[in-house]
């Protein structure tokens, strides 16, 4: 083949190449002219590259804390190299919850609970249990990652769950850092059942104690934070009302129904452990949401695993 025909081809491709690129350029610099700039050069923007490791590392330099020894929070299922698509907040991974963030075309999931039913997720007497098989297989296929975000955030101040909330509740301006004790205007027990009711979205509640006393110091613990830290609680601050997510019925339970039977008058309301913390993960989005421009993250609620007859 002639020397000359190839230069001659080179050059050519080059010249197109060039080209095309000024035309490019130019289009942008025309784009940023005119009116509605702003949308149109949203054209040429690409959406960030990250990996879930990336956003691991965003989020816990953004809190800002020590690391947490022995921490529970640790990528569960998938591969930390994985670039994320989007992202979805949640109390459990359930299975719905994992179908909805395929259809949100989400492959990272930031979960507060565990996700193979035990509290600090270890599988190895599960390793032939055939649900476990199905839901790691439906993660693997979708190759969806899921990391729990727990011990950080309860950890940080404000305790970022009970800010969810309080933020529901509409208390914020009660909130106190320190301790999980707030002080409200004086309201009814059972006015107060209908607000937890109405605003976290909750069908139902359990409630032990005197329904028509009335309650201005609260002691908020959603979630399970065990019997030690609930009379831990009361013993320190004699609130008017305990609110919880769940509890062991022979513990929280029973002391309560001794201590009623002694006089105490504190009353005790146990939301639901999941219903109860879900305002903080969808708190957690709208942290996240500024953080990460460019990359979809929503919550999604897990809500009530119990159907009340």
């Amino acid at each position: 083949m002639n020397p000359l025909y190839n230069l001659d081809t080179n050059y050519d491709a080059n010249r197109r190449k060039f080209i095309n690129t000024g035309l490019l350029v130019m289009g942008a610099v025309a784009v940023s002219t005119v009116p509605g700039a702003a949308v149109a050069q949203n054209l040429f923007y690409q959406k960030p590259k990250l990996t879930v490791q990336d956003v691991i590392d965003l989020i816990l330099k953004e809190i800002n804390l020590a690391p947490i020894p022995d921490t529970i929070d640790e990528i569960k299922f998938g591969d930390a190299s994985q670039l994320v698509t989007g992202i979805v907040s949640s109390m459990f991974p359930t299975v719905a919850v994992i179908e909805e963030a395929i259809h949100l075309k989400a492959n990272l999931i930031i979960v507060h609970e565990p996700t193979f039913y035990t509290g600090v997720d270890r599988t190895e007497k599960l390793e032939t249990n055939a649900i476990v098989e199905k839901k790691k297989s439906l993660l693997k296929k979708n190759n969806i990652v899921i990391w729990r975000f727990h011990d950080y955030s309860h950890a940080v101040k404000p305790d970022m769950i009970s800010h969810g909330v309080l933020q529901k509740m509409n208390w914020l301006s009660y909130e106190n850092e320190k301790d999980p004790m707030i002080h409200i205007p004086a309201t009814s027990l059972e006015q107060l059942i209908i607000q937890f009711k109405k605003n976290l979205g909750i069908t139902h509640v359990r409630v032990m104690g005197n329904v028509t006393r009335s309650c201005s110091s609260i002691a908020l613990l959603p979630g399970a934070w065990g019997v030690q830290r609930h009379i831990e609680v009361v013993e320190k601050n004699k609130p008017d009302l305990l609110v919880i997510g769940e509890l062991v019925e022979w513990e929280t339970a029973e002391y309560f129904r001794d201590a009623h039977a002694m006089g105490d008058q504190t009353a005790l309301l146990i939301l639901g452990h999941a219903v109860s913390e879900e305002p903080g993960m969808e708190y957690f989005v709208e942290w996240l949401i500024p953080k990460l421009p460019g990359i979809t993250i929503k919550h999604v609620a897990t809500g009530d695993p119990f159907t009340w007859k």
